[in-house]
């Protein structure tokens, strides 16, 4: 062989073997992509025992059962209720019977603790401040403490983690939503049983800039309690009336109507929203836990709402007694629901199974068409859950496709890569819109 087919020959193999190497950088490189479901579960624990824990759970499979220990050696608190991304770099959780607010990044590592919110429930945020409900009377504040004779709302600013502002709502208030500017509190008046007031069954609708009370919606319904879905102007409020005689019920509630002076902004459903979540593409998912002290038992309804609709119709069509794909025969068959959630990255959605609400619950998975994935041993009364975003840009789905995709027919996944070949049945984004084929 002559010395310049030697040298061709070097010369074409290190050619093919850099070809090859830019090949497998590509697979790695798709093969690292940001992880798809990346999920963490608040566990309650039991009230008064100092055990609630953070699941964290991602593609699949349960990375730690007690994540906020494993991140920062330490407690999680007592009966956390409620968990929010803030931005990219802060989520709170409100930790009621521990009353405190803690702070920690999406790595999970803590940051920082209000302490100054007694009895705190559930929380919405406009990215400067974070807003928190609470039962208590009492708050601390930069100006020392205020004393209530009701229920109210603390604003918490997030450059210094300190209580700026308050606002009195109703007895007992539970949900709380941000829609352009205002906040939207309901108020279940909880304690009527065993407190010398009468169950409540208002809105208080509050400026989140100055903090002041704008008007209280009547919805004529008591007991407005849980966490609240929203799904833009409109949201979804539990009932579960008063365990005796008044029978559990929905309110679906529009914000802009609320905003206008209306009073015709609600309509009541005839069944129980529990456990209710928005879907990727803006109805609520709902699962209906109805008690009764007479019998002692759990009726259960599972629903899928489409708001807009429901409204429009004062509440006649938009209801249908469904859930995707095999989800609610699977949901049927565990033991006592206690969470429902759909992924708003990536429509993965899923439930909790509390089971006897003393030993160690379950997370159930389903693909955004409905298809069981998996069901995961988790801790004590799993009930809150928060998706991360894929890549770490909190600005969300909705705001990623309407910003990065042309409207040119062309089909995008959730991540905005363009797909040539899609498949039917699965989620993806064409001129800005989710749609399933």
């Amino acid at each position: 062989m002559t010395r310049n087919c030697l040298q061709h020959l070097t010369t074409t193999s290190k050619n093919m073997k850099k070809k090859l190497f830019i090949i497998i950088a590509l697979i790695c490189a798709v093969s690292t992509t940001y992880a798809q479901e990346k999920i963490i579960l608040l566990n309650e624990g039991i009230w008064q025992a100092d055990n609630g824990k953070l699941t964290y759970f991602e593609d699949g499979r349960i990375v730690s059962n007690q994540w906020f220990r494993d991140v920062n050696g330490q407690k999680l608190g007592d009966t956390p209720n409620d968990i929010i991304q803030v931005n990219d770099n802060l989520i709170a959780i409100s930790i009621n019977w521990s009353n405190i607010v803690q702070f920690i990044t999406p790595e999970g590592k803590a940051i920082a603790a209000t302490e100054d919110v007694p009895n705190n429930r559930k929380l919405a945020t406009d990215g400067q401040y974070v807003y928190v409900t609470s039962y208590g009377h009492e708050c601390g504040t930069v100006n020392g403490y205020v004393s209530f004779t009701k229920g109210y709302v603390a604003k918490i600013d997030l450059s210094t983690f300190k209580v700026v502002a308050t606002c009195e709502v109703g007895y007992e208030p539970e949900g709380i939503a941000m829609y352009k500017g205002h906040l939207f509190v309901a108020n279940t008046g909880g304690y009527a049983f065993q407190e010398n007031h009468d169950y409540e069954t208002t809105v208080s609708i509050i400026d989140a800039n100055t903090m002041q009370l704008q008007r209280n919606v009547d919805t004529h319904q008591i007991n407005l309690y849980g966490k609240m879905s929203q799904s833009g102007q409109y949201l979804c409020i539990n009932s579960p009336g008063d365990y005796y005689d008044v029978p559990a019920a929905t309110i679906i509630f529009d914000c802009e109507k609320a905003l206008s002076g209306s009073d015709n902004c609600f309509v009541r459903l005839d069944y129980a929203s529990t456990y209710g979540c928005t879907t990727i593409d803006g109805q609520f998912f709902a699962i209906g836990s109805r008690f009764s002290y007479y019998t002692n038992q759990y009726e259960f309804n599972y629903i899928t709402i489409d708001p807009k609709e429901a409204i429009e119709s004062d509440g006649t069509n938009g209801i249908e007694e469904s859930l995707p794909g095999t989800m609610l025969s699977d949901i049927k068959r565990i033991g006592m629901p206690y969470g429902i959630y759909v992924n708003p990255y990536t429509g993965y959605m899923y439930a909790t199974d509390a089971g006897s609400f003393a030993a160690a619950g379950s997370l159930i998975q389903w693909s955004p068409e409905g298809k069981l994935l998996g069901k995961h041993k988790v801790y004590i009364n799993p009930a809150h859950i928060l998706a991360l975003p894929p890549n770490g840009d909190f600005s969300g789905i909705e705001e990623s496709v309407n910003n990065q995709q042309p409207s040119d027919n062309a089909i995008y996944d959730l991540f905005g890569r363009k797909v040539e070949t899609p498949q039917k049945g699965k989620l993806y984004i064409m001129n800005g819109k989710k749609i399933i084929l």
